[in-house]
């Protein structure tokens, strides 16, 4: 199929390209939000192509990825086709409502035929959805190996934007955890923090020389870098919170409400390599089983087909 969707979410999309179609992608000359076109920095397929605003007017399109609110009238403008009354639509929400009470109306049932995808079960519960068909599509991986050395007696975190996105995303809580225990940070634009902003293939590397991942956020879907983290083969101590808890067994890591646990549970690992490395590898091994890369392009072409129909 051609599928038409903007280069919104790196890691996500990565993964998403990765399936047997071809996937079109809106390119401008100065690649800001709305024509960022192929990733920089990472691997993707010649199948992922850029297309220009008057390439896209006459290209055949069976459905369009719509993932935020203003490309509802952004592909309009570049198909000359509206989504959902000219071209088959799924909307791929990525984030948590806004308002964590569940009050929060999607955008995707104001959208005509639309099917809403979420990244998460907990997303589709706290979202109010309306009356659009939903489906659920864990996350996969693009399976970077077993790479954990946990030689650095030490832990990291990888997050996003930390200043701007701060309590959500768990930033504050970063000097507590610093307070008794050395601690990396990884990301776009933590540079005011003290981080490192890397390209996924560096990152990969480096967190593995860590011997604990942080995940921290309070209220954000999933994050990528800790299914990543754990594909790595990295032990992981997470703050209970959104899909966290179905995400990371037992036996891959410590996960509570509580962040002095955390913090006394990272502190010890640091102390006890050998059972991050047993940590770790029951991390990747669930990580594997329920965010693989096959299983998420399977899902996908189940829906494609059905939309596209």
């Amino acid at each position: 199929m051609n599928v038409f969707l903007w280069h919104v979410h790196g890691s996500w999309t990565t993964s998403f390209v990765q399936g047997h179609h071809r996937y079109l992608l809106p390119v401008l000359p100065e690649r800001g939000p709305d024509g960022l076109g192929r990733a920089a920095t990472w691997d993707w397929p010649g199948t992922a192509v850029e297309v220009t605003p008057e390439q896209a007017l006459h290209e055949p399109i069976d459905v369009v990825i719509l993932q935020r609110p203003e490309e509802i009238v952004l592909a309009g403008a570049w198909l000359g086709r509206r989504p959902g009354l000219d071209l088959p639509v799924i909307y791929v929400e990525h984030n948590t409502p806004p308002d964590p009470t569940g009050n929060t109306a999607h955008v995707a049932a104001t959208i005509p035929a639309c099917h809403l995808v979420h990244v998460t079960a907990f997303n589709a519960t706290y979202w109010d959805n309306g009356h659009v068909p939903v489906t659920v599509i864990d996350h996969g991986i693009v399976d970077p190996g077993y790479r954990y050395r946990g030689d650095e007696a030490s832990a990291c975190v990888a997050i996003n934007d930390p200043v701007r996105r701060g309590r959500a995303v768990g930033a504050d809580l970063l000097p507590f955890f610093a307070d008794r225990l050395p601690v990396s940070l990884y990301g776009m634009r933590t540079e005011p923090l003290g981080g490192e902003d890397l390209p996924q293939y560096r990152l990969h590397d480096a967190l593995a020389t860590h011997r604990v991942y942080l995940h921290l956020s309070r209220w954000t879907s999933l994050g990528l870098s800790l299914l990543e983290a754990m594909h790595l083969g990295m032990p992981v101590v997470a703050l209970d919170a959104t899909a966290v808890s179905t995400a990371v067994p037992t036996d891959a890591g410590i996960v509570d409400t509580d962040v002095r646990v955390l913090r006394d549970a990272a502190a010890e690992l640091l102390r006890d390599p050998e059972r991050c490395i047993q940590l770790g590898k029951a991390a990747r091994a669930a990580a594997l089983e329920r965010f693989g890369l096959a299983r998420f392009l399977g899902e996908w072409d189940t829906l494609l087909e059905e939309v596209a129909a």
